[in-house]
Order: structure tokens, then C-alpha cells, then sequence
């Protein structure tokens, strides 16, 4: 290993969290993701960086219906706008559990979703364990979406709304597991360049730390990155997470993803903000989403794009897990 595991892990064990989830958002694909990375060499990737492989687990989504109508919650609760609540805070659940039992571990906890909606799972989890941990959310969208804002309802939309304890007045029983919100200070959004205009007074009203493509265009990401750990670290170390969402970078470099936005982290700019945290020497877990294979292609001779995305998720684990240009 190129650089040593984090001050609070015990060894060099990494567990890995398959979460196959779409039922967040209305693409079919993104299901696929943890399969196909494990398929381009993930785990041979891991162990060549010194890492020992510890469990391996996935979550049953055979249940999760595709495509059905949206799960009945209780009376008081109808008209509220989120699909699958039931289905959702189940799988959700599930993923917490098993983070929450790495983290207990003291063990890095890889995450690969699925889409973003996991998080809820794999940061709720280990809040948990760690209700002191912050949290480098890096995505293209605020991720902040409440019901009343969010356009769709798509869960993938409103992890951090979640996270952060905004959902409790909802008082969804299917998350009723959700015991540790997180503070401001446990999180910084890096690379964001889409949010809702209803989301944006409800970012703005919770105090959210957000660095945007425009604050990085102007400080540059060294800069951005060293901010954000200013704030994270304020009142000494603790552990970190980061949450990593592909269509943060730009989709000219990773096109297989179903909610793409122009303008966003180049190739560089991308692995700097993992390579920055795992220097620290206190990051303890990832999650890797929305990577969706059936897209960014037009046609089978173009499937070769799906494979850009692909390899740059698998770079970007890399990078989170230490490895260095020198």
C-alpha cells in the first residue's frame, strides 16, 4: 500500500457493500454497476493496492419491485411526493446494517451502488457507529430535495434531506431507522452545478457547505479541498466518508450515467478530490453510484464510452484507496 490506512481503521480490511438499488430514480442500469465493476478487476485492484479483502456482501432487491405503482404508507402520510417509500428505506436499512457492522469493525467500507439513494444507507449506517464522521458529498445535484420540492420524487434525489434530519417530520416508518442526522459541520458538497430552485432555500436555510463548479473554477481544487477540510476538521480530526457520485465529473469523461450535466469535474480535478482525502489519514469508507452501463452510448458500435465510465470509477476507488502518480 502506497499510503497507510486511516488512523481510525484497525488493518488494512476492506469490506465491500453491493447495493444493486435503481428503484431511486426511473432509469433502468444503474443496478448493473456493482457487477460490472467487480467484472473490470475491482477486487484485483484493491489487493494489488495492499488492501485485504474482508466481506463481500450484497443486498436482496429481489423483492424491490421494478417499475411498480408507488408503496402504500400509512393515511396521515398519503399525497406525500416519494416513490417507493417502502421499498426504499427497506433496502436502505439493509445497507446500514451492514455498514454499520464494518464500521463497528473499524474496517474501510466500499459502497457501490446502485443509485445515490444508498448513501442513505451506507453514511446512515455508519453514523451509527460513528456519529461524529464527516461526510465529502461530491455530485453534480444538491441531493437536498424534500417532497415538497423535489420535481420527481425520486429518492436519489433526497439522501442528504435524510441524512441531514430534514425527512423526520415526514415520519416515513420504513425509515424509521434512522436514529443520527448529520450537524453543518460534518458535510461539504464539492463539484455542484444543478439544484432545484426550491432546494436551494432549503440548502441555504439549513446551512449547507456547498463548493460549486464556480468556486472551483475560481480557487482551483487544491484550494476548494483544502476549505473543505478546514471545515471538517475545525474541531480536530475524526473520521471521514466520502460519498462519490459519477456524474460529478464532466460527462465528457463519464457519459454512462442517467443524469448528466455538463461542466463538471475534468479527469484531474476528479481524482484530486480522493487523493486529497486519503491523505489525510481518515477516510474510512466510499460510496461509488449512478455509474449505469446501458447509457452513453447510441448504438453498439459505441459501447466503448460505457467502458470510459466504467474505468474511471475504478480509478477513482483507486485514488480514494491510495494510490499515488509518485
Amino acid at each position: 500500500m502506497q499510503s497507510p490506512p486511516s488512523k481510525f481503521l484497525k488493518s488494512n480490511t476492506l469490506n465491500l457493500i453491493r447495493a444493486p438499488v435503481a428503484l431511486g430514480q426511473g432509469l433502468e442500469g444503474v443496478d448493473e454497476g456493482p457487477e460490472i465493476l467487480i467484472k473490470n478487476g475491482l477486487i484485483e485492484q484493491i489487493e494489488a493496492l495492499g488492501w485485504k479483502l474482508g466481506r463481500s456482501d450484497e443486498i436482496d432487491i429481489r423483492d424491490l419491485r421494478w417499475n411498480s405503482p408507488q408503496a402504500d404508507i400509512p393515511a396521515h402520510q398519503q399525497g406525500v411526493n416519494i416513490k417507493f417509500p417502502v421499498e426504499m428505506g427497506d433496502a436502505c436499512r439493509e445497507i446500514a446494517l451492514l455498514s454499520q457492522q464494518s464500521n463497528d469493525e473499524k474496517a474501510f467500507t466500499l459502497t457501490l451502488g446502485g443509485d445515490h439513494s444508498v448513501a442513505i444507507g451506507s453514511i446512515g449506517g455508519a453514523l451509527l457507529s460513528r456519529p461524529e464522521m464527516g461526510v465529502v458529498w461530491v455530485d453534480a445535484h444538491g441531493d437536498f430535495n424534500t417532497p415538497e420540492t423535489s420535481p420527481s420524487g425520486n429518492v436519489h434525489g433526497m439522501p442528504l434531506a435524510f441524512l441531514s434530519g430534514l425527512m423526520k417530520r415526514y415520519q416515513i416508518p420504513s425509515f424509521d431507522w434512522l436514529k443520527n442526522h448529520l450537524s453543518q459541520n460534518q458535510l461539504v458538497l464539492v463539484g455542484i452545478r444543478s439544484i432545484d430552485p426550491e432546494e436551494r432555500i432549503i440548502m441555504k436555510q439549513w446551512g449547507v457547505h456547498v463548493f460549486s463548479m464556480t468556486e472551483i473554477d475560481r480557487f482551483g481544487i487544491g484550494v476548494v479541498m483544502e476549505k473543505a477540510k478546514e471545515i471538517l476538521f475545525q474541531s480536530g480530526d475524526r473520521p471521514i466518508h466520502l460519498s462519490y457520485d459519477i456524474d460529478a465529473v464532466d460527462p465528457h469523461f463519464a457519459p454512462s450515467t442517467g443524469t448528466r450535466v455538463r461542466g463538471g469535474l475534468n479527469y484531474r480535478e476528479a481524482h484530486y478530490v480522493a487523493e486529497s482525502l486519503a491523505e489525510t489519514g481518515s477516510l474510512v469508507g466510499m460510496d461509488l453510484v449512478e455509474i449505469n452501463p446501458r447509457l452513453g452510448y447510441v448504438d453498439p458500435a459505441h459501447r466503448e464510452e460505457q467502458n470510459v465510465t466504467i474505468e474511471i470509477g475504478l480509478e477513482l476507488i483507486a485514488s480514494a484507496l491510495g494510490r499515488r502518480i509518485y
